[in-house]
This record gives C-alpha cells, structure tokens and sequence, in this order.
C-alpha cells in the first residue's frame, strides 16, 4: 500500500529515502539524466535517473514512455536554485533515485493525458479511463466527492438518517418518461427507475422517521443538454413537523456550510422573489442575478396603438416586453438582430421589433409606424438615450417570457456582463400550483400533484392558484427545489380532482401511497439539490459531464461500455419479449 502522496514532499523532507508510485507523466531524456514527472492523485513529484546512479536499471528508464505505472525508491534532495519550480508544490524537491520498478507498460495514447486543451467529446468519452487522469476531471471528482462528504457531515450533525430507497420501482407517468425495467418472473409486467425518491420519502415520513436524506441515484429518458444527463444524483431530504420556513432556512445553512468548507467563502442570506416577479423581471423562473438586463414591461403603452399586429396580440391575451441594451446599440448590426429574431424563434416568438436610439431619435423598422407618443412615453420611462437598443415582443405571456428571459443571457454573454466569479444563490417561491399543457390540453402540476396548495379555497381556479413550493436558484440553474407537501386526504383529493384525474386513474398510479394517507400522516416538507449541477458550478464548468466520473453522450449513449447494446435472443426470451421488425 502507498505510503506517501507525491505531492506531500517539501524541502523540510531532503534527506530521506522514500518509495513512490505514479504513472509517467512526461519524460526529459538529457543523455545520462532523464527527468520524469511521476503523477498520482495528488500531483506531481519530479524523479531524476542518473546513469551512474542507477548503474543496474538505467537502460529500464530509457525505456519508460508516457503514462507508464512505475514504483522508484530513491533519496529526496534540493533541486539546484536554478531548477527550482515555482509552478509545483514540490517544486524545491527530487527524487533520486536508486530503484525503479516497471509494473504495467502504455500502448501509444489516443491523445496526451498531460494536455489540457480540449480534445473530441467522443474520443474523450471512449476512452474516459485516459481523461479521468487529465487534471482538471480529477479535481472535479475529488470535488464532488467532497461536497458529498460536506453534506453528510451537516445533515448527519442535524440528527437526519441516511436511508436507501428503491430502484426498481412502479411507473408513474407524469413528467419525464420513465426508464423500464422488464420482469422475468412476472412476464409482461415492468418495473420503472426512479426519477427520484418523492414518494419512497414520504412514505418514510408517514412511517415515523421524522428526519431523512438520501444521495439518491435518479434516473429521467428526456432530451439532454449540457446540464443534464440521463442518471443523476440528487441531495434528497424530507422533514416531518416542518413547513417551508424550516426547509429553506436549513438548506440555506447546508449551503452556506458546503461553499465555505469548499471554497472559503463566506456566503449572505439569500435572497427571495416570487415566481411572478422573477419571470416579469428576468423572463426565467431560475433567474441569473448576476448582471442587471431586466425585462420591462410596455403591455400598457401598446395595448392601444394602431398597430395592429401590437394591439391584437394583446387583446388576445398576450403581453409587450423588452430588453433595454444600454450604450451598445452601436455594436448590434441589422444582421446581428436578424441573427437575434432567428434565434427567439428557437421559443416560438412569432418575430422581434427593435428601436435603436441615436443621435436623439429612434431609428428602425417600427419607429416610422409607431406613434410620436408611444415612442416619447418609452423614452420617458426607460430613461432611453443614444447608442440604445429596444427589443420588443408581443406574445402568450409564456412565449414573451422564455424568448426574451434567453436572449438576455444571450446578450449578457456576448457583452461579458456577467462576473464569472461571484456566486449568487436565492429562494423563488409562490409557483403556481398548475400549468397548462398545450399538447395535452389540460392544466398539469406544476411540481408534482403532492404538493401543498397556498390557497386552497382557489384550487378549483388552476390559473390562480399557488403552491407551497420554492426553488433554489444560483447563477441561472436551478439547484434544487421542493414543497410541503399534502398530508391531508380531502385536500390531496381535491387536487386529484383539480387535475380530472378519474378514481380508476388514480387507483392505478397512486393507490397504496393514498392510503397510506389514511393512517395518521404528519405535517412534512422536503426539497432534493441536484448534486451534480451543484459541483459544477462550484467547479467553475458549465458541462456537467465534467463532474461524473462516467457521462453518457447527448444521445444518452456510453461510448466506452458500448451501451445501449442489443441483447441475445435468449434473453429476451427468458423476459417473454419480441422486437419488431423494422421494415424500412
């Protein structure tokens, strides 16, 4: 077993003679010296072969390549003031060595391990075992595997218990699609993945456990993005005799508890803002506070104007909003804002309108049909001045919502608006208890049919009603979210029946969890944080892959393993199953 880091070894340490293990991380062949940095996990320790040193086993370190795995025995000495390294740890220290030992050889590399410029995503992934020992994916793992051991410890301190809940469990479907599992001793018949703990926690809630976490392995077949991967891992808690006051507050002292253990930082209370006010002023529900490019509100100077395609969209329900790109109008071509209106598209906006304001009137398509009033009330309002920018939407709320919320950090990246380095965590609370499906044609909960109304006498009104419902928002990303949760048959009935659920539908979906309802269920709350998503953005990343030891692609594959794979005709006859025949 290893005795020492490499990277532990300091002047104080010259003189003694100590056995080390690594792999070869570049090799300086000088005639009869040969330099090698040996790495581990640790870092890196510089080892010197000398020919007349190493009489017996010299022509083996002529020998040795990159990435071989080595053990040398040797005496720790000063480097020569002029050799010193400044850049390393060890970088006053050598290790001469006396003993070398070859114990696995390296083929030719796919790509240099010691590099860290970027290499293809697919070889990379192919070959994960080789990135893994690039620098920056083992500091990002050694990170998460700390924040893992942060959380237990203050959650552990907390008088919560940690307790695993199922894998194989029943499909519910609602949300995201569920992986399957079939069964062979029940043919016909599947198990689902958890797309999390929800209903197992409160079940552990009713069953008396009062205070549980779990760091659950959760699984959801959606479209992937770079912040989201088929199976994930969430911090998940549940508390009994708890409201939401309870849960934000401790979840905000386990955060503040994590950065400043991880990061040293010192962290002030968070902030909060309700949903409404987050979407009116960034557009998002996971709003990124670190610049300040609101979205403002024109619904009431346009709701009258003679322009019809403006007037119409609002009498129809809809809304005006706008960005306001102060003093960098000049940097935005009519091409630029083409390549802007062909982008909000992306959010189903029919188009964009835009006003430039220089040499103190507006320009643009609009500013010629758009009465002198309208634009002088604008001017007032928003304090509009030269090298200006306005860019408009009228839409569904929804659409004007998403459309410009993503173009505002469009813009904010393009004119380096956001601080890199700060850290700006806050509560969005007061969502709405449903939202309506425009596919399915019908109000859908918002979280998750569980959740505790705010205003129960509304629940029969879905556009009005809110929940008791919060997230944890930092930098743009939704960290994690929760709710209290209902603890009350005839309000959880009520609910079922807000979302025309039938008896026989929810029978087959939640039946046992229903009437574990009937036996005295406690008052409970509980949130989940996203584990992964966290440590990437402690980690300075914006691709979570770079925080999971083994990512799947964005088509949910794993190039390494080769999986998904077919299976053998046996198989699938032992699971009472047949595919069907692509005839195409």
């Amino acid at each position: 077993m290893k005795k020492y880091n490499n990277n532990d070894f300091r002047d104080i340490d010259v003189g003694k003679t100590v056995t080390v293990y690594g792999w070869v991380n570049k090799r300086r062949d000088m005639g009869g010296v040969i330099f090698v940095d040996l790495r581990d996990r640790s870092g890196i320790l510089q080892i010197v072969f000398n020919r007349g040193y190493l009489k017996n086993n010299f022509e083996l370190a002529e020998n040795l390549r990159n990435e071989y795995c080595i053990s040398v025995t040797g005496e720790l000495i000063k480097r020569d003031k002029d050799m010193i390294n400044p850049k390393l740890p060890t970088g006053e220290v050598e290790l001469l060595v006396h003993e070398l030992k070859i114990l696995s050889e390296a083929d030719v590399l796919p790509f240099n391990v010691y590099e860290e410029k970027e290499i293809n995503e697919n070889v990379a992934l192919k070959y994960r075992y080789l990135d893994l020992r690039r620098e920056k994916l083992q500091k990002n793992i050694i990170l998460r595997s700390k924040v893992a051991a942060c959380i237990r410890n203050f959650l552990n301190d907390k008088d919560f218990l940690e307790i695993e809940t199922p894998i194989l469990c029943k499909s519910t479907p609602e949300g995201a699609r569920d992986y399957v599992v079939p069964s062979r001793v029940n043919p016909g018949n599947f198990y689902a993945l958890p797309q999390s703990p929800q209903i197992f926690k409160q079940l552990l809630m009713i069953g008396g456990f009062e205070r549980y976490y779990q760091i659950a392995k959760c699984f959801r077949d959606e479209d992937l993005r770079s912040d989201r991967q088929p199976e994930f891992t969430q911090v998940d808690l549940e508390m009994s005799f708890a409201n939401d006051e309870d849960v934000m507050e401790l979840t905000e002292e386990m955060v503040h508890y994590v950065v400043k253990h991880i990061k040293n930082v010192e962290l002030d209370r968070f902030p909060r803002i309700t949903w409404q006010e987050a979407m009116d002023k960034y557009g998002s529900d996971k709003p990124d506070t670190r610049f300040e490019l609101y979205l403002q509100d024109l619904t009431d100077i346009l709701a009258d104007t003679k322009m019809n395609v403006f007037r119409n969209a609002i009498l129809n329900g809809g809304i005006a909003k706008c960005l306001i790109v102060k003093n960098n109008g000049d940097k935005y071509s009519r091409s630029d804002i083409e390549h802007m209106i062909d982008y909000i598209k992306d959010f189903k906006a029919k188009g964009m309108a835009w006003l430039k304001y220089d040499n103190d009137m507006f320009n643009g398509v609009i500013a010629k049909n758009l009465e002198d009033e309208k634009l002088a009330q604008m001017k007032d309002r928003f304090s509009i001045d030269n090298n200006d920018l306005v860019l408009i939407v009228v839409d569904k709320p929804n659409i004007v919502y998403q459309s410009l919320g993503a173009l505002r950090i469009k813009i904010a990246n393009e004119l380096n608006l956001i601080d890199k380095d700060k850290l700006n965590f806050l509560w969005v609370t007061d969502f709405p208890m449903f939202e309506y499906s425009d596919s399915e044609k019908k109000y859908k909960a918002m979280h998750h049919p569980f959740t505790m109304p705010k205003n129960i006498e509304e629940i029969n009104i879905p556009q009005k009603c809110l929940s008791q419902a919060y997230d944890i928002v930092l930098n743009g990303y939704e960290l994690g979210g929760g709710s209290v949760r209902i603890h009350n048959p005839k309000i959880q009935q009520e609910v079922f029946k807000a979302l025309n659920l039938s008896e026989k539908e929810i029978e087959q979906k939640f039946g046992f969890f229903v009437e574990a309802f009937k036996y005295g269920a406690p008052p409970h709350a509980g949130l989940a944080i996203g584990l992964e998503r966290f440590t990437m953005l402690l980690s300075g990343t914006n691709n979570i892959k770079d925080v999971i030891a083994f990512p799947k692609t964005q088509s949910a594959s794993d190039l390494m393993m080769e999986a998904p794979s077919e299976l053998k005709i046996k198989q699938l006859e032992e699971l009472k199953l047949r595919l069907e025949e692509n005839n195409e």
